[in-house]
């Protein structure tokens, strides 16, 4: 945040006074403003741009005002935007210079902090996954993880549960899975001669959707009501869904023969879509070390890790992210963010209003997460990639020219004016 300089203390007598018995001062020069970085990137691509007049005592520090650069889409990623993960760029995005105190400690953070903490007992070199994932669970929302096979999905998830104590239930969808496979459907007691309702697998607190896009849309569908109300409709009646309950689907990015692209209306469920990439050498290094050592992906407990949180610490933590206060600028910011990604040439569909609700809550909960009581711009700006990059669907002409979604966005974060 830039200040304006301070004005000269003193009336205009006592400064001629001084003026009389001092030798004259240097010309006080008042410090060029410093330039937002969405200016910085204008004047990077505007060389005709000037830098602004130092001006003297004679009043205060002009503001110079500096149009984003009028790019259109597709443009290249710059440099110094790379296709990172948010959480990458959350922690390379300085803070503020000047900020409140930060929020006093609670029971639930600390509680979800160790939970972060037991999850890298089984799963290495996956942090920014467990960040999504707790952020899903305190804003009731859903994840979509995308990751080659063998990258520990599957494992980070069954943990999880473990380590929070609640009922987990993984399905594999598969080519001819049925949707009363996946919510439940009327069975025929003989012994009663009347129809009584099974409950499906959508009857618990974390459910993993294995390959999600495997299954017909029919099946994806039936998932629509349950991610979205918390509730099953089967045979006129509707059931609710235990609370907690997120649904953790995943994706093969590589392999897409036989598959079923999720329709736009089910990815703009997600919350989140969490990249799982491969890991680092050392992290790889380290898993086949504990292998070595005897680690048994399928018996978490013998591997140490217990239940650290509950129900209550995500109740709790969910109340404490309502508090967190959010600006009316940084509001206005990050609805300037997605009507500039519907109004990018390159873009078939932006990013909706539910996409811009969920990036102001998104943003509450990584800001709790770090210990502050309200939202700056860096939070949006470290959700925004997560948050948004599944709900843009580029155009085919610009897809054949390489222009992705998390690339538009990068564009987007350069060119959208950050509230002072």
């Amino acid at each position: 945040m830039t200040e304006n300089p301070q004005e000269p203390s003193g009336s205009g007598t006592e400064a001629e006074g001084t003026a009389q018995n001092a030798p004259a001062p240097e010309a006080d020069t008042a410090p060029a403003p410093i330039p937002s970085p969405a200016r910085v990137d204008a004047a990077a691509t505007s060389p005709a741009e000037t830098a602004p007049v130092a001006v003297t005592e004679a009043g205060p520090a002009p503001v110079v005002a500096v149009e984003p650069a009028a790019e259109p889409f597709p443009v290249p990623v710059p440099e110094s935007a790379p296709e990172l993960a948010p959480a990458v760029v959350a922690e390379s995005v300085p803070e503020p210079a000047q900020e409140p105190a930060p929020a006093p400690q609670s029971p639930s953070r600390e509680a979800l902090g160790a939970l972060r903490t037991e999850l890298g007992k089984a799963v290495v070199g996956q942090d920014q996954a467990v960040t999504g994932l707790v952020i899903a669970l305190l804003c009731k929302g859903h994840v979509l993880m995308e990751g080659v096979p063998g990258v520990a999905k599957t494992l980070l998830v069954r943990t999880l549960a473990h380590a929070l104590d609640v009922d987990f239930t993984r399905l594999q969808f598969t080519p001819d899975l049925m949707p009363g496979d996946v919510t439940g459907s009327m069975i025929y007691d003989a012994r009663t001669a009347a129809f009584s309702f099974r409950e499906g697998p959508v009857f618990t607190n974390l459910l993993l959707a294995d390959e999600i896009n495997r299954t017909p849309p029919k099946t994806q569908a039936a998932l629509l009501e349950a991610m979205e109300d918390r509730t099953v409709s089967v045979d006129g009646e509707t059931r609710p869904l235990p609370d907690p309950f997120l649904v953790i689907a995943t994706q093969n990015p590589v392999e897409y023969e036989g598959t079923y692209p999720l329709p736009e209306a089910q990815l703009d469920r997600f919350l989140l879509k969490v990249t799982v990439p491969l890991p680092q050498r050392d992290a790889e290094t380290q898993v086949v070390r504990r292998h070595a050592q005897g680690f048994n992906p399928r018996d978490l407990a013998a591997a140490g890790i217990a239940p650290v949180a509950g129900i209550a610490d995500i109740e709790a933590g969910r109340a404490e992210v309502a508090q967190v206060e959010i600006s009316d600028d940084v509001v206005g910011y990050i609805v300037d963010i997605c009507r500039a990604t519907r109004e990018a040439p390159s873009v078939a569909l932006g990013a909706s209003p539910r996409a811009a609700a969920a990036l102001m809550t998104t943003s509450r909960a990584w800001a709790w997460m770090r210990g502050r009581t309200f939202v700056s711009p860096d939070d949006v700006k470290a959700l925004a990639t997560w948050t948004l990059a599944h709900r843009i669907s580029v155009r085919a002409e610009a897809e054949l020219e390489g222009v992705t979604a998390t690339a538009v966005i990068a564009n987007v974060l350069a060119s959208v004016p950050v509230p002072r």
